[in-house]
This record gives structure tokens, C-alpha cells and sequence, in this order.
């Protein structure tokens, strides 16, 4: 299937946050109650339509455990794009939210579209972090900010596509520079050949993408 553009992605944050469920419920619209805990990186892709243009995104899932740090690092380089995810419920996981966001803008591009999410919002009965928190914390960093739920799919979507957005306005502002694969952004197949698939089209999990 021809795109525009790929954009490389990753999802951080402390373990236990929902990191996976969120991927799993992008990509395949489905909500996994008990999911192990993820060993290094997993790996997910789907297409989507931003402002009528396809565009691959390739998302990479991360340890949160502190002993893989050093792995997911790695996969810190050539990301576009980054989804920084606490857990509503659980304080600490927003407390540690500064620490993940300096280590990628260590390890990845200055230039990464960055979206803070507070997932399990269908949790609100057990909310130990308030929606305002969460919106100051993103505005103290210059980034995006939503709340979500990878159970009830509030919102899942709208992350990965709010930013995907990002991207592409910082693309056409020339903010990312393309001709670098580096910079975690290829150029598609098929790119100008009018629009093909929408937010609905559900890409493949497991194996990699060209």
C-alpha cells in the first residue's frame, strides 16, 4: 500500500502504564487484560490519513523496567515522534515523566513531536493525578497532552494521530529535514499520487516494515 510517509514512533514511560495495551489497541482494536511485561521493545505498524495524506507509522513499544533502559535507548534514535505515558492511578508514574522525557531528548532527534498521555482515564474513580496536572506539565514542556484509556479505546486513536500531525506540520515548516533517515521520517511509495487509506485501516503487528 503506498503512503507518503513513514514515520518512526516510540512509547515510553514507567512500566505497568499501558504502554502495550495502547499500541495493541491502535493497531488491532483490541483491549488485552493481562499482557506480560514487555522485554526490551515490541513492535507494531499501521496506516492512518492526515489532513488527506497516508502515512505509515512504525511504533516501537518499550521496556519501562529501569534494567532495559540501556536497550530501549537505542530505539530512541530516529524517532519522529514519541508518546511519554503515566498512569492516571499511580503517581510516581507522572512524577518520573521529566526523567523519560530528558533521556529521549538525549538519546533522540531535539526535534521529536512528543505527546504526554494519561492513560486508564476510564479509572477516574481511582485518579491520584489530575487532568490539570497533567495539561501544565505538558505546557511547562511545550508539548501535546491527552488523556486515555487502551480498555475503552478513549482517545487511543487520537494520540497516535494528533502526533502524526505534529509531524508533518514540523515537516512542512521545515523543522525535520527528510532527505535524512535519521531523523526518524521516510519518504513513501507512491508519494503524490493522491490519497489512499484512512485512520480506519488497520496495519500488521510483529515483523518489519520497509
Amino acid at each position: 500500500m503506498s503512503y507518503d510517509y513513514l514515520f518512526k514512533y516510540i512509547i515510553i514511560g514507567d512500566t505497568g502504564v499501558g504502554k502495550s495495551c495502547l499500541l495493541l489497541q491502535f493497531t488491532d482494536k483490541r483491549f488485552q487484560p493481562v499482557h506480560d511485561l514487555t522485554i526490551g521493545v515490541e513492535f507494531g505498524a499501521r496506516m492512518v490519513t492526515v489532513d488527506g495524506r497516508p502515512i505509515k507509522l512504525q511504533i516501537w513499544d518499550t521496556a519501562g523496567q529501569e534494567s532495559f533502559r540501556s536497550i530501549t535507548r537505542s530505539y530512541y534514535r530516529g524517532a519522529a515522534g514519541a508518546l511519554l505515558v503515566y498512569d492516571i492511578t499511580r503517581r510516581e508514574t507522572f512524577n518520573h515523566l521529566a526523567s523519560w522525557l530528558e533521556d529521549a531528548r538525549q538519546h533522540a532527534n531535539p526535534n521529536m513531536a512528543v505527546t504526554v498521555i494519561g492513560n486508564k482515564c476510564d479509572l477516574s474513580q481511582r485518579r491520584a493525578v489530575s487532568k490539570e496536572e497533567g495539561e501544565q506539565f505538558a505546557k511547562d514542556y511545550g508539548l501535546s497532552f491527552l488523556e486515555t484509556s487502551a480498555r475503552t479505546s478513549q482517545n487511543a486513536e487520537e494520540a497516535f494521530i494528533m502526533t502524526a500531525a505534529k509531524i508533518l506540520q514540523n515537516i512542512q515548516e521545515g523543522i525535520f529535514d527528510t532527505s535524512n533517515e535519521s531523523c526518524g521520517i521516510k519518504i513513501g511509495y507512491g508519494r503524490g499520487q493522491g490519497t489512499l487509506g484512512t485512520s480506519g485501516t488497520v496495519g500488521q503487528t510483529g515483523g518489519c516494515c520497509g
